[in-house]
């Protein structure tokens, strides 16, 4: 599993790519950089992009499952970039455990998930 996680906007917007199968020490490697985010500038917007995804393992279900319920108030927007069966999956997955606004977007729709996860409504 490859994530790349970079910070734009003063750290405001979290932009997560991810290829592969997610790990639990996948978790274990980008969860801390963006609890300390939440707890430096507030509520994120988060940018998940999937390329070439594959799923998780269980662990790293487990893992997404108690960071959603234990950030419920701290993600504000979720986009989520991927091909539609990814991307549609993902978003139905995460609804119910998170209080963020969700919207899905297509790989070729980056530069609107982009601005839609930085617009100030």
């Amino acid at each position: 599993m490859s994530v790349d996680l970079d910070f734009h906007h003063g750290g405001k917007v979290a932009e997560i790519t991810l290829t592969g199968k997610l790990t639990k020490e996948d978790y274990e490697h980008f969860v801390p950089s963006i609890e300390e985010k939440i707890k430096e500038c507030g509520p994120l917007r988060m940018i998940v992009r999937l390329q070439d995804f594959h799923g998780w393992e269980l662990a790293a279900a487990w893992e997404d499952l108690k960071f959603d319920l234990h950030h419920w108030h701290d993600i504000e927007r979720l986009a989520i970039v991927g091909e539609s069966a990814w991307q549609k999956g993902m978003t139905m997955f995460c609804k119910p455990f998170t209080g963020a606004e969700l919207r899905a977007f297509e790989p070729e729709q980056l530069d609107e998930a982009r601005h839609w996860a930085n617009l100030d409504e």
